[in-house]
């Protein structure tokens, strides 16, 4: 029977299943597809947090969720069209994202009493079978067996068949959106390019889904998501790791410096040192240290001798570098910090996404201890921001703050690149010797941006003290003096103060520079903010966006900005940190909008409270 082709202008895909299904890959690989037939893309992975976590259990659901459209696309998408769901337990916790009316592919093998008993369902409910599901488009597929049957010649064990069977699943949806295998194949070839039986395998289950949707007698709708138009360029599909990583080699390229990133593998930052062990070629040079502490204070030595020094890490992995970054910034050495940020506090959510930790970020040292904090809002903003990272720490010499979260770091989306020569410049200056005869070294000397000299070790003339100590100004001996304290605590801050000078003016991203209620968001609530905005402009509303992603210092119009709304709405992934800024420093009654539960904000929540607000008296 012919299936008939719908045309969509967007549509969202949620993959589930347990954690050895292979769901992250399909979900990667339908979006890598996606991305070269030229749609535009957003993706949320969602990980369980336990290592091997129950199989069969709601706890040890792997998710990926894929918007693609012919449209721009901003978010993962509030809720999906499709699920595929390869468990009952991957219903059972997925259910509630599914619009009415939307499609259910569920894999009948993993709907036996065993898989319903794991997933809690009542022992005489089947919910394939119970009519609960009567509100949805279900289309059950006995994915294990069609599998096996497709491998039964090929000398595998079960176990190693069964690890296929999200190839099927692939290759079915490829066949509904009418999608090339080519992509997937050659992948198959690299990924399994030393068993040759594996290659074999995984291409013909794959070639056997999406055979299967063209000889399946249920009626079964294509669907046709067109090209979006986009400007014209080359294009990859990135994360937000993947961007930060590149970003570092290239500011280390065009700084001239060698990199060395010195980290300690936490969730969900470590991808960024899988990515950079793979550029070694550029002169990177990539530690996995023993612990947080170890981590930071060799990117530190690395930075005192000359490197451009890196180091990043999580929530708790940042606190526990809280005294060495303290003595980055009073040894005033450029030092780039990546925080990927998750849900909190100690061990939190460790697999899911919070914007907690702005306020470590901003003063969780000892002592007045001042840093410039930036914030990338989507995964190839990562690596804008984390190559502007860089150029702070290198023309300021003091330690920089780069803010993501696992939102947009394990998230996915179309990146048109730049060459290397559209990149601005990084060119480092060492000091020199050039004193006369009599005069010394002056180590805290600065220049007008209040930036004292990098002198590299065993340059005969510069040699200076280094230390946690409070330095004398200039001299950089020990010094207990109070009033020079006070006098280099003051200099401190204002050399970050006066980074406001060389950051670009705030913007409005989406509406009029005045009027009722602005949306002033930071970091990964981009994407839901913008989709809200531009959807309660469409209908009449006095709404505007206004995206911070400099955080210390703030832009220097921004206050200004502010005062030309009625009404000011922050929403963060915390329980209000921001917002405690935007009040202190402006005086002005900004309210809160917090979503705590390891999950971004849909579009809707936000759409919601714009018009509960635009409203009220």
């Amino acid at each position: 029977m012919s299936a008939t082709t719908k045309i969509k202008t967007d549509v969202v895909i949620l993959f589930a299943g347990d954690s050895g299904d292979g769901i992250q890959l399909t979900g990667s690989q339908f979006t890598a597809t996606s991305a070269m037939y030229g749609n535009d893309i957003s993706t949320f992975p969602n990980f369980p947090a336990e290592i091997r976590a129950p199989q069969g259990t709601t706890a040890g659901v792997s998710g990926f969720q894929v918007h693609f459209g012919s449209v721009e696309v901003f978010t993962a998408g509030d809720t999906c069209d499709v699920l595929v769901v390869m468990n009952a337990a991957a219903l059972k916790a997925n259910l509630n994202q599914l619009k009415p009316g939307g499609i259910i592919i569920a894999n009948i093998d993993g709907f036996d009493a065993k898989n319903l008993k794991l997933a809690k369902f009542p022992t005489d409910v089947n919910p394939l079978r119970d009519g609960s599901l009567a509100k949805y488009d279900v289309h059950e597929i006995d994915v294990t067996k069609i599998t096996r049957t497709a491998l039964s010649a090929s000398g595998l064990g079960t176990k190693e068949m069964d690890r296929s069977k999200n190839m099927f699943v692939l290759g079915y949806i490829y066949w509904m959106y009418n999608r090339s295998l080519d992509n997937t194949i050659d992948f198959l070839k690299l990924k399994f390019k030393k068993r040759p039986d594996l290659v074999e395998a995984n291409i013909n289950v794959l070639k056997a889904g999406y055979n299967y949707g063209d000889t399946i007698e249920t009626p079964m709708n294509r669907f046709e998501v067109k090209p979006a138009p986009v400007a014209k360029g080359v294009y990859r599909s990135i994360t937000g790791n993947q961007a930060a990583a590149l970003a570092l080699v290239a500011a280390a390229q065009k700084s001239g410096l060698t990199l060395f990133y010195g980290t300690y593998p936490i969730t969900p930052a470590s991808d960024i040192l899988h990515e950079l062990s793979k550029h070694k070629n550029f002169d990177i040079k990539t530690f996995q240290a023993e612990d947080e502490i170890a981590a930071i204070t060799s990117a530190i030595g690395a930075s005192f001798g000359g490197s451009l020094g890196v180091t990043a890490s999580s929530g708790p992995g940042i606190a526990l570098k809280g005294e060495a970054i303290g003595l980055a910034l009073m040894l005033e050495l450029p030092l780039v910090i990546l925080n990927v940020q998750r849900g909190g506090p100690s061990t939190g959510l460790p697999t899911k996404t919070e914007q907690a930790d702005l306020l470590q970020a901003l003063y969780g040292r000892n002592g007045e201890s001042p840093v410039p904090v930036i914030a990338a809002y989507s995964p190839s903003d990562c690596f804008d921001t984390t190559f502007e990272a860089c150029r702070l720490a290198l023309e300021f010499m003091t330690p920089v703050f780069f803010l993501s979260d696992g939102y947009i770091a394990n998230g996915s989306e179309p990146w048109k690149f730049p060459k290397a020569k559209e990149l601005p410049d990084l060119t480092v200056s060492f000091a020199k010797n050039i004193l006369k005869e009599g005069e010394k070294f002056l180590p805290y000397k600065r220049n007008a941006k209040l930036a004292r000299e990098w002198a590299i070790p065993g340059t005969k003339g510069l040699e200076h003290r280094v230390g946690g100590i409070e330095k004398e100004n200039e001299t950089g001996n020990i010094s207990y003096d109070p009033h020079n304290h006070e006098f280099m605590v003051k200099t401190r801050q204002a050399k970050v103060d006066n980074i406001a000078d060389y950051i670009p003016l705030q913007t409005i991203d989406n509406g009029n520079a005045k009027g009722k209620l602005l949306i002033l968001g930071w970091g990964s609530t981009y994407g839901s903010i913008k989709t809200a905005v531009k959807s309660a402009i469409a209908d009449g509303y006095d709404v505007s966006h206004a995206h911070v992603k400099y955080l210390n210092p703030l832009p220097k119009n921004l206050g200004d900005i502010l005062k030309s709304f009625d009404k000011i709405l922050i929403p963060e992934i915390n329980n209000g940190q921001l917002i405690k800024v935007i009040r202190d420093k402006y005086l002005i009654d900004a309210k809160g909008l917090n979503k705590i539960q390891g999950m971004p904000f849909t579009s809707a929540e936000i759409n919601e409270k714009i018009i509960e607000m635009l409203s009220e008296n």
